[in-house]
């Protein structure tokens, strides 16, 4: 077994693609690969095959190694609720709310954790391909550290450091982050990878010679900038999609507390759509049709709609023939109360709804957690597949349930509203099944037959491109002897 770490100087420098690039171009050559990242901080997250939950991300990593997400390989996550606290996923499964303080001391514990899984996967696959969080540097959270060098050195393994040309100022982060990480740690530092170059190569060359000079360490290669490159995102929103002119108008708001807003992604990429993420303080647009997202803190969010003006532009954008529709939290929103008498998501209290459905959500312990297929009918449509998965805490009950979504095997899910104006759905990765995508387009009035994307194939197509880069740019005779590997196969 060999374990490669993959941290960056900054946050998005580019170690998501990265590790799963390299996955990829493992996997291509029939290597047993796995991904790992011991600790990720997202509201973007994927249930696994043992019934788990993990970051969004680490997901995409393991599509590129062919495999099914596994709770072992993101054996801590994060989950933002306020601006201070968060509850914690520990091997999969929901341990807690903490504020950051109380993580901070905890982290010594989930230490152990992290190691077991690690374990747990390095007996079933030759190759791990790590993950870090941040960077290494961050001088206040070095102690009892999980997510970067403390990971690394307790797995003894070496690590790429990923820098961001694009963001400029590339050599100092990368000899930056060097002066700032102990002496151990910087000889585990096995080479850099500069990442988003854009430009003539052979003006960036003298400057890779300084590095190398500099720090004793090869720079591995140097990965182009990838003009529309859409795959899963950690955690930022991404931006609007481009469209043909008349296309259908969508519209998002970015709820402070948005989560798996990947959701979106097959709709950036739909030629008939223009998306378009609302922000705090920004004019809601006139659309045909309003999304709302899912939310860490429903409560929080539905407070935050009614002050931004939602509320009232939702109300007039029904009465003049608009459509809405909810997925998990934004689904619970549409109700008449979001009630947490337990503080699970925030303070035990309860909050009015928008009050566009009959029905009441409560907050219970035991998050729902499962991938599911099945049938929906949008009004006046044809039957369509839908598959995803369902990730919330609320139970939701009224008579508008007595109208459902979907048909998940047996299993009502979410609503459809008498006028047919609005529907509602627990179900997460709605849109990433084309037939379903196009009938809820088709509803919201999309016209003309545009294919919508099938998002699966699309996660392929692009993580083929991105394996196609570490074949063309980075060192990869360097790195297979970096990982034990001859001919792609494990000595």
């Amino acid at each position: 077994m060999a374990t490669l770490m993959v941290q960056g100087t900054t946050s998005d420098a580019g170690k998501t693609t990265v590790v799963a690039a390299l996955c990829r171009w493992l996997a291509r050559q029939g290597v047993s690969v796995a991904p790992f990242k011991p600790q990720n901080m997202a509201l973007n997250s994927a249930v696994t095959v043992d019934g788990g939950e993990i970051g969004r991300s680490t997901a995409l990593q393991a599509l590129a190694c062919g495999l099914a997400p596994h709770s072992d390989m993101n054996p801590v996550l994060l989950k933002p609720q306020t601006d201070c606290g968060a509850q914690v996923i520990l091997r999969g499964q929901v341990h807690g709310n903490m504020n950051a303080l109380d993580y901070h001391a905890y982290k010594a514990e989930a230490k152990a954790a992290v190691m077991d899984a690690w374990r747990n996967l390095s007996t079933r696959y030759d190759v791990i391909i790590a993950e870090g969080a941040g960077s290494p540097a961050e001088i206040n959270l070095r102690a009892n550290d999980i997510a970067n060098m403390g990971f690394a050195e307790a797995a003894d393994c070496p690590v790429l450091l990923v820098g961001d040309i694009d963001r400029g100022g590339v050599f100092a982060q990368l000899v930056g982050t060097l002066e700032l990480i102990s002496g151990t740690e910087r000889a585990r530092t096995a080479g850099f990878v500069i990442n988003r170059f854009r430009g003539d190569i052979s003006l960036l060359e003298p400057g890779l010679d300084w590095l190398t000079e500099r720090t004793g360490k090869p720079v591995v290669g140097v990965l182009p900038y990838l003009h529309g490159l859409i795959v899963d995102a950690e955690d930022s929103v991404g931006t609007s999609g481009t469209s043909e002119a008349g296309a259908l108008k969508v519209v998002v708001p970015v709820l402070p507390r948005i989560s798996n807003h990947n959701d979106f992604d097959p709709l950036r990429l739909h030629p008939g759509v223009d998306l378009r993420f609302i922000g705090p303080d920004e004019a809601i647009p006139p659309a045909d049709l309003i999304v709302l997202p899912g939310s860490k803190n429903t409560r929080h969010d539905l407070d935050w709609l009614t002050a931004q003006g939602w509320a009232t532009e939702i109300r007039r954008h029904l009465r003049y023939g608009g459509r809405v529709f909810g997925i998990c939290g934004g689904f619970q929103m549409l109700g008449e109360r979001v009630g947490d008498p337990d503080g699970l998501e925030s303070d035990p209290g309860h909050t009015p709804g928008l009050g566009l459905l009959a029905m009441r959500t409560r907050m219970v312990a035991g998050k729902q957690l499962r991938n599911v297929r099945g049938r929906m009918r949008a009004p006046g449509g044809k039957d369509a597949g839908i598959s995803g998965y369902e990730m919330h805490n609320g139970v939701t009950e009224g008579p508008a349930l007595d109208r459902p979504f979907a048909d998940l095997g047996g299993t009502a899910d979410g609503a459809v509203s008498a006028d047919g104006q609005i529907m509602g759905t627990y179900v997460h990765g709605v849109f990433d099944e084309p037939e379903a995508c196009h009938a809820i387009l088709a509803w919201a009035g999309l016209r003309g037959n545009q294919a919508a994307v099938d998002y699966q194939q699309h996660r392929l197509e692009q993580l083929d491109r991105l394996a196609d880069q570490v074949e063309r740019c980075l060192d990869t005779d360097w790195l297979r002897q970096l990982l034990g590997l001859t001919n792609g196969n494990p000595l």
